[in-house]
C-alpha cells in the first residue's frame, strides 16, 4: 500500500511565494519519479514538474524560471518551492509518484493566489 499526502498550500498574493511539500510512504522503490500536477477548474490537469530519482527534473512551460522542485530521497519527500505567484497559478496542485509502471496520486492541496 502507498499513501501519497501534500501540505502547504494556501492563500497568497500575487508576486508571494509558497511551498509545497508531498510525502510517499509504503512500499515505495528507490527507482521512481515524483512529481506536481495542477488543475484548475474549467482547464485540463497540467503539468508543473516533475523529479527523478536519479536527479532529473522537468518543467511545465508556464512556471519555468519560477518554481524549483526538490526532494529527499532518503525521506522520499518531493518539495516545490513556487516564488513570483500569479493569480493564473490558482489550482488544486497534486503530487503524484510514478514506481515500477505504477501511479499514485495525493488528494491535492489547493493554492490561491490572490489579492
Amino acid at each position: 500500500q502507498v499513501q501519497v499526502v501534500e501540505s502547504g498550500g494556501g492563500l497568497v498574493q500575487p508576486g508571494g511565494s509558497l511551498r509545497l511539500s508531498c510525502a510517499a510512504s509504503g512500499n515505495i522503490f528507490s527507482s521512481n519519479t515524483l512529481g506536481w500536477y495542477r488543475h484548475a477548474p474549467g482547464k485540463e490537469r497540467e503539468l508543473v514538474a516533475i523529479s527523478g530519482s536519479s536527479g532529473t527534473t522537468n518543467y511545465g512551460d508556464s512556471v519555468k524560471g519560477r518554481f524549483t522542485i526538490f526532494r529527499d530521497n532518503a525521506k522520499t519527500t518531493v518539495y516545490l518551492q513556487m516564488n513570483s505567484l500569479k493569480p493564473e497559478d490558482t489550482a488544486g496542485y497534486y503530487c503524484r509518484i510514478v514506481m515500477r509502471g505504477n501511479t499514485y496520486w495525493g488528494r491535492g492541496t489547493q493554492v490561491t493566489v490572490s489579492s
